[in-house]
């Protein structure tokens, strides 16, 4: 989602200048998708559970809405430097409960996080994209994506994504969400586990864009995940979580304003 702002080349303009009328700008396009989405409850977590599908994108006159893909945070283009763009990312987590997971163990709060990314575009039609989030409550750890999306689109008519994901995070979130402390390991009878740093998962994620009208689309996506290094090791997620993180998601849009 871009946002350019013209600001005048000159500060002073002769008389001639200044009683020309300065160009009239594009009319501005905004289309917000709002739908479900089914991911797992919390990391690591075999059930799933149903939660918001969201986004919001602008445009200006034909231009076509920024490729943006479906499981990415919520963030917006800042700056662009030399091809490359940057921008603020923002995402959360649910609480997790041990009513939730069907075993004793520690409870993590609601986890709000702030980061930014930085993505570039190889190819007309392959996004790179590098992106770190710290918690600032509940888990309260630092997590990041690397992804990559080859991308086919005809305008606004249609667009199909599809590329490689790898998550990591460091240590603070892998204790809180497949951490194993002795007062859990007494209340679950499962082994004590104090998990390092590194790779959490690696994936795939797939995404579909349909105009159905002037006005009217549909957006769905599918992603995987298979948790891996000390993440898929984690006693709770072997005895009674899962590997496998499926997520799915469907949203009608509505685009707003424009001709």
């Amino acid at each position: 989602m871009l946002i350019r702002v013209t600001l005048p080349a000159l500060l002073f303009a002769s008389p001639v200048l200044a009683q020309e009328e300065a160009p009239s700008r594009e009319p501005l396009r905004t289309r917000i998708y709002v739908g479900p989405q089914v991911s797992p409850a919390t990391p690591g977590a075999k059930d799933l559970s149903f939660g918001p599908f969201f986004d919001v994108s602008r445009a200006r006159g034909d231009d076509p809405f920024d490729f943006e893909a479906p499981d990415e945070s919520f963030g917006f283009v800042v700056a662009d430097a030399g091809g490359i763009e940057f921008g603020p990312a923002l995402g959360f987590k649910g609480k997790r409960k041990a009513a939730d997971i069907g075993v004793p163990l520690h409870e993590v709060g609601f986890s709000f996080e702030i980061g930014g990314f930085a993505q570039t575009y190889p190819a007309p039609n392959l996004r790179v994209r590098a992106e770190a989030r710290k918690a600032v409550s509940g888990h309260d750890g630092l997590v990041g994506e690397l992804s990559a999306d080859i991308i086919a689109r005809d305008g606004d008519n249609w667009l199909f994504s599809i590329g490689p994901r790898v998550t990591l995070a460091d240590a603070t979130y892998h204790r809180a969400w497949y951490g194993i402390t002795p007062a859990d390991s007494a209340a679950s009878g499962l082994a004590q586990f104090r998990p390092d740093g590194g790779v959490e998962g690696l994936g795939i994620a797939a995404g579909y864009l349909r105009q159905l009208g002037k006005r009217v689309g549909i957006s769905a996506y599918a992603r995987y995940d298979h948790l891996v290094g000390d993440a898929g090791r984690s006693p709770y997620v072997r005895a009674a979580g899962s590997r496998s993180q499926p997520s799915v998601g469907l949203a009608l849009s509505y685009t707003f304003g424009g001709e």
